[in-house]
């Protein structure tokens, strides 16, 4: 009996073992390929990934995954017979990706391992950049580097001040002027007189207390460039004002206010186009101090919102109105309302309001 449980056992451990052998074997002759030195403007580079079906089954390449859009990879769709070949093609476009890279390809098949990483590595050699490569923006004869000067961050009290570059790209001097310049803007030129292929800087200068605003504000100001004004000619100054609460004590953020929400997002469900649908939004102050709603701002003029008051004392809360208009829209809408307050924690929240418009 003990030999027959043995001879048993022997069969079923060979048939297990030839079971394991009965499987498609994706063996490639490298995994990794190193491109060495390419040039930025020098075109795209192709490796094929050679493989053979060492298996005993056919093999199918299900899918070839590169980690970037960089890379597109390209590879043998046809199932492949036991000693069969196949590729996987990797092409890697150097523009605009100057310095070394390593990029992995992901290959997902039926073989015993059904996942494979091949590489590919090289370092990009950066190309030289000409006058539109450094200063893309074109505005009569000068090019500047963009058509937005960005102020990023400003602390509702402070001024800062910010610089834009540009060259001259003609053979006459050039003067700069502005005009539609708010108050809280003051901009020059440096220097004032830019002469033929010459660099200058236009120097803008933000002061916050005269914005009286919040959160992100944008102006549009218009160049007169040797006397000559387009509406064409014109840049972008933005920033963002909020107050800056790293310099806070641990007492400070004891006492401040905290904003919370009874919600944040509101589903209208299915309404009729021309429809105007409304949903209040309760506030809480949970902290210790006055919370004050510096400023309510919808995503377009579909949504109106309207709070009951904008200073809310610890412990009470505050009703936000929003009202949708649907008029000249159709299906599902996603809209959203951002509340600037002085919570030092959450300066910023949004509200969001979904419908679906029906006819």
């Amino acid at each position: 009996m003990k030999k027959i449980i043995l001879v048993i056992a022997f069969f079923g451990l060979v048939s297990y073992l030839n079971s394991q052998n009965t499987k498609a074997v994706l063996s490639f002759e490298k995994k990794t390929h190193d491109f060495g030195e390419i040039k930025e403007d020098g075109g795209a580079v192709v490796y094929s990934f050679n493989f053979t079906n060492t298996g005993t089954q056919p093999l199918v390449v299900h899918s070839v995954q590169a980690s970037c859009g960089c890379t597109t990879p390209e590879w043998t769709r046809t199932p492949i017979q036991p000693g069969g070949k196949g590729f996987v093609k990797a092409t890697f476009d150097p523009r605009n990706r100057p310095g070394n890279f390593n990029k992995t390809i992901t290959v997902t098949s039926n073989a015993e391992q059904s996942n494979e990483i091949l590489r590919i590595i090289g370092n990009v050699l950066a190309k030289e950049k000409t006058v539109e490569d450094i200063y893309p923006r074109q505005m009569a004869n000068i090019r500047l580097k963009s058509s937005v000067l960005s102020f990023t961050k400003v602390d509702p009290d402070a001024t800062k001040t910010e610089r834009l570059e540009f060259i001259n790209t003609s053979e006459e001097p050039v003067t700069i002027s502005f005009e539609r310049i708010p108050a809280h803007l003051s901009m020059r030129v440096e220097p004032e007189r830019v002469a033929a292929g010459a660099t200058g800087a236009i120097v803008a200068v933000f002061d916050a207390s005269k914005k009286q605003d919040w959160g992100f504000v944008s102006d549009q100001v218009f160049l007169i460039i040797n006397g000559n004004k387009s509406n064409d000619n014109r840049i972008s100054v933005s920033a963002t004002i909020e107050e800056d609460y790293s310099k806070w004590t641990s007492q400070q953020m004891a006492e401040a206010p905290v904003i919370e929400f009874s919600e944040t997002v509101f589903d209208f469900g299915d309404i009729k186009k021309g429809d105007k649908v409304t949903h209040t939004f309760i506030v809480n102050n949970t902290g210790k101090s006055n919370l004050i709603l510096r400023k309510v701002n919808s995503s377009c003029g579909c949504t109106t919102t309207q709070p009951d008051k904008n200073v809310i004392p610890s412990g009470d809360s505050a009703r936000i109105t929003v009202t949708f208009d649907s008029r000249g829209r159709n299906g599902r809408q996603n809209q959203s309302i951002t509340i600037l307050s002085n919570d030092p924690k959450k300066s910023s929240q949004i509200l969001r309001i979904t419908t679906n418009i029906i006819e």
